[in-house]
């Protein structure tokens, strides 16, 4: 075999190898697309239950505030008024989140992809900030005049109420990404709302190197 055929060979191996490559990369690109469709679609049952639950909810206390409207402890009006305020809120960034996790199609440029996620990861802080500032709220929806009168019932209730705003505060404003690896964050946010979506953006960073590989070969 002189040389010309080996050369002939050994071009004809590396292109062979070359498509090899780009056939596994493909493929591995293929398989991750799929994982985060996965992902992204187990998120949807629980929140489609939350959101289902949210509006019996509203709709109970819109009730109770309209009917206790001219009776009711101006405690319980103000409280449950905040309260549900905050809940329909929640609940509309709850079907934010069911939009946006539709309009993600792994079609389109990953970039895009990506950023959809990040605004799925900012809502779903917010979502948890608003609820926990609702904490102080179940502390005073119950009070009366007549337990105001009573110091020992007034300072009780005061300093749970203190305590709840505390730490309503201190989780609005700590909730936040940078806390992720922390103990207390993770087991607030371990589950089918949080995981999915980390293991979303790990694999679209994938499908984003796989495709950067193919440009340089």
């Amino acid at each position: 075999m002189d040389d010309k055929e080996l050369k002939a060979l050994w071009q004809t191996q590396a292109q062979k190898l070359e498509e090899n490559i780009l056939l596994t990369r493909k493929y591995a690109e293929e398989i991750s697309k799929m994982k985060v469709q996965s992902a992204l679609a187990s998120m949807k049952p629980l929140k489609i239950f939350t959101i289902i639950v949210g509006i019996i909810w509203v709709g109970f206390v819109d009730l109770l505030i309209i009917g206790s409207w001219q009776s009711g402890s101006a405690f319980f009006l103000v409280s449950a008024t905040i309260q549900v305020v905050l809940s329909k809120l929640a609940l509309g960034i709850y079907l934010y989140q069911l939009v946006l996790i539709s309009q993600i199609n792994l079609g389109t440029p990953v970039l895009e992809a990506q950023e959809k996620i990040a605004s799925l990861k900012a809502s779903t802080l917010w979502v948890a900030r608003l609820l926990f500032l609702q904490l102080p709220i179940w502390t005073t929806f119950y009070l009366n005049a007549q337990m105001l009168k009573q110091p020992l019932s007034l300072f009780i209730n005061l300093l749970i109420t203190v305590l709840f705003t505390w730490a309503a505060l201190w989780l609005f404003f700590n909730i936040k990404y940078e806390n992720r690896d922390k103990k207390w964050f993770r087991m607030i946010f371990e589950g089918k709302e949080w995981t999915p979506m980390l293991q979303s953006m790990e694999f679209l960073d994938e499908i984003r190197y796989f495709q950067k590989d193919e440009e340089y070969v």
